[in-house]
């Protein structure tokens, strides 16, 4: 392979081992002759535990270990899982009730773990489970996100995890009553199973001198280890967590689940290996859920439509427990982006967590901003319609200009720069011509709509990476970066990033990851910041190596160092014919001895987060008489910066509107009153298919970025941020003429069907 053009679409190098079968996941690293593990969950989403009988369960056949919460206590584990909290609007933080690795006393959720069985085969610990004698006397359960019920925590009166405010209330209000319209709704965002290819798994082993090693599907090792070491009590050093190819995250396994921490115990009492993974309906059970909140909406304009004022009220489930950064999601990230694009500076949101007796919500593929944006583009298509004017004009006036950059949003956001106008001309001309579809689909008896999303977000998480790039002995390089691959392509990406500023070949250049051992710390995947940060990182490295190889040939060629230039592919010397490579010069230091030029260790730092926005255009077909609806066109047109590999970004871009897509018309989590899950397998939820999706347009309008080297905005969750309400609007868009004037996600044929056959006045709707 070639140096790779800057910027340039490069095909991902992991692909053909991934497409070949030469993936190494969970369980194809798992030692052989390792023991299984199974997990005995509640059948019941609230009771209290009257009796666990172990005693048939440890004398079946193979069992090795058959583990309670008694147990780990009594072997000196602290049981507990920690999840962060919020501020209150009083000043005080939000519930923190304990969450124990295996239950204690009560089940809270449908699918909670309450014993663990190790035996040699998979279907002797499933058998000995069923020999368990577990009896639970049934609570009422609290199923829906509404403040008050059974109570499941006494530490959360009403069930209220957190009440959190952010805005002036007083200013929104006084707002709203001199503003000229006033528009509300409520706007409902059903709950999401994540679904990955990959399944949630681990396993651990004992490896000598006291130490542990711990293999799972993860977006990011150091956190893990960090919770292990708390709970196993163990010191950071004796641990060793590693992540190999990871089939999907999206979130969901960027937090610590009471499976790892019992797993890595049973590990160390049997001082064997012990493995782990979940089927599908036991990951549909136990894995964080996404999304789950209602909310009620209002926006104020004066009389030329300009926005006064927008307030949110919202309910969000927690389910059981908090998990890692829940109280988050629906209420600082919520905030961080819920004015938009729009300039206005009166804002209020009040956000309420509920527990129920469900299981954990937390982040979702954009956490929190897809919730947000929903929420404003919702609002703005319906104060279009009932203002009698263009959604994209309403949009336009309301826009935040150009020269008003830099610009500090009503929540604290500092926007670095945006064009917005631009971008949306840009999708107004790529998706021309909608009069010409809509008539076609009505002549083959179809409703079609076509429907607007303009969308913020920022990137998150840990504003500091480092990385080390050695130089090997087989004259190749390697690169150690702190982000975790969960298939977005970043072998590849990293490879071709250092490649560019250095002039190695990127077939020269391996990617570490994922090891604890090997790479001291990192802030893991999530958030979009893997690109931005992560190369932020290695520039420093970078001219630490030009720095350290020019001072190097200029005391070999005997000239000053400052005389000594590097042009991203050669050293240039004046006055002398050597031309190296960078490769040829760690070659030269390797032969000199100098062994300290060889490894190059870095940190970077992201002062402030970039902001990435775009606008979407979906267009649907419904058959009426059927409820069918589908998405049958789609424009995307997207300012991420400055495009590091443009092919990724757009596939970034694809995956993420294609769970948009899949939220909006097939998925959706359903329980019953009792609190099972009803929607537990892949034949009762809904993923998106091939056929549920349309050719995907994807246009990228740059306005670099001021707050990154590279001009960059980070693309991983814009897909999803922007496609949501793009789709809702559609269909709305179709359905309004024909008197429905509330439609809610998902768009499931019986839905849609019941909301037109409730605006005819039907009595079977």
């Amino acid at each position: 392979m070639e140096k790779f053009g800057k910027g340039q679409p490069v095909k991902r190098v992991e692909d053909p081992r991934l497409l070949t079968g030469g993936g190494r996941y969970v369980d194809d690293l798992a030692p052989e002759g390792a023991l299984f593990a199974y997990f005995l969950r509640s059948p019941v989403a609230h009771g209290a535990i009257t009796e666990l009988d172990l005693s048939a369960a440890r004398q079946a056949p193979g069992v090795r270990l058959v583990l309670t919460l008694a147990d780990l206590e009594a072997a000196g584990m602290d049981v507990g899982l920690k999840g962060s909290t919020v501020k209150n609007r009083d000043g005080t933080r939000g519930a923190r009730p304990e969450r124990p690795c295996l239950a204690r006393d009560r089940v809270r959720h449908v699918g909670e773990p309450v014993a663990m069985v190790v035996a040699a085969t998979l279907a002797q610990a499933r058998d000995a489970a069923e020999l368990i004698g577990l009896e639970i006397e049934d609570l009422d359960p609290h199923v829906e996100p509404i403040p008050g019920g059974p109570l499941i925590h006494p530490e959360a009166p009403d069930n209220i995890a957190y009440d959190y405010g952010q805005g002036d209330e007083t200013a929104v209000e006084e707002a709203l009553a001199r503003a000229a319209h006033v528009i509300t709704m409520e706007v409902p965002d059903n709950r999401v199973i994540v679904a990955s290819m990959e399944p949630r798994g681990l396993f651990a082993e004992p490896i000598g001198n006291g130490r542990l090693h711990v293999c799972l599907g993860s977006q990011g090792v150091w956190e893990p280890k960090k919770d292990l070491a708390r709970m196993l009590k163990m010191a950071p050093e004796d641990l060793r967590v590693t992540t190999g190819d990871v089939g999907g995250g999206f979130g969901m396994k960027g937090f610590f689940y009471p499976e790892y921490a019992v797993i890595a115990q049973a590990a160390r009492m049997l001082n064997a290996p012990v493995r782990w993974m979940s089927d599908r309906s036991e990951a549909m059970l136990s894995d964080n859920a996404g999304r789950d909140l209602t909310s009620t909406a209002t926006l104020a304009f004066d009389e030329g439509h300009r926005l006064l004022a927008y307030k949110v009220e919202t309910l969000s489930n927690l389910g059981a427990y908090n998990s890692g950064f829940a109280q988050a999601i629906q209420s600082e990230l919520f905030a961080k982006v819920m004015p938009g694009v729009y300039d206005v500076q009166t804002i209020w949101l009040n956000a309420r967590g509920i527990y129920t007796n469900t299981a954990p919500v937390d982040a979702y593929r954009g956490a929190g901003r897809p919730e947000a944006i929903y929420v404003l583009e919702r609002m703005m298509d319906r104060a279009a319609r009932e203002l009698g004017v263009d959604p994209a004009a309403l949009r336009r006036i309301n826009f935040i200009r150009p020269d008003q950059f830099p610009y500090t949003s009503a929540t604290g956001q500092p926007y670095d720069v945006g064009d917005f106008d631009r971008v949306l001309g840009t999708l107004e001309a790529v998706s021309a011509g909608f009069d010409g579809r809509r008539a076609a689909s009505e002549t083959a008896g179809k409703l079609r709509g076509r429907g607007l999303s303009y969308y913020i977000e920022s990137i998150l998480g840990d504003p500091v990476e480092n990385v080390k790039v050695t130089f090997d002995a087989d004259g190749g390089a390697s690169i150690h970066v702190g982000t975790q691959t969960n298939g977005q392509g970043h072998e590849t990406v990293f490879a071709q990033f250092l490649s560019d500023q250095t002039g190695i070949p990127a077939d020269r250049i391996r990617v570490i990851q994922g090891d604890s051992d090997r790479i001291e710390w990192g802030g893991g995947t999530g958030g979009s910041r893997s690109v931005t940060i992560q190369n932020t990182a290695t520039l420093v490295a970078v001219a630490q190596i030009v720095t350290a190889f020019g001072a190097f040939l200029a005391d070999h060629e005997g000239v000053d160092p400052a005389d000594v230039t590097f042009d991203d592919e050669r050293f240039r010397i004046p006055g002398s014919n050597l031309t190296p490579t960078m490769l040829e010069v760690a070659q030269m230091a390797r032969a000199a001895g100098r062994a300290d030029l060889l490894d190059h260790k870095a940190t970077g730092t992201l002062e402030q987060r970039s902001y990435p926005n775009g606008a979407h255009m979906a267009e649907v077909e419904i058959d009426p008489a059927t409820g069918q609806t589908q998405v049958v066109a789609y424009w995307v047109v997207d300012d991420l910066g400055n495009l590091i590999n443009p092919m990724l970004a757009e596939g970034q871009v694809h995956g993420g509107v294609v769970q948009g897509i899949g939220q909006a018309v097939t998925e959706q989590v359903v329980h019953d009153e009792t609190g099972q899950l009803l929607s537990a397998s892949l034949m009762d939820y809904a993923i998106p298919r091939a056929a549920d999706v349309p050719f995907i347009s994807f246009t990228s309008q740059p306005v670099p970025s001021l707050y990154n080297p590279m001009g960059m905005k980070g693309c991983g969750e814009a897909g999803t941020v922007g496609a949501l309400a793009a789709v809702a609007n559609a269909v709305q868009d179709a359905l309004w003429d024909r008197g429905v004037r509330a439609v809610d996600m998902p768009f499931t044929p019986h839905r849609v069907w019941r909301m037109l056959s409730a605006a005819r006045g039907d009595a079977a709707a």
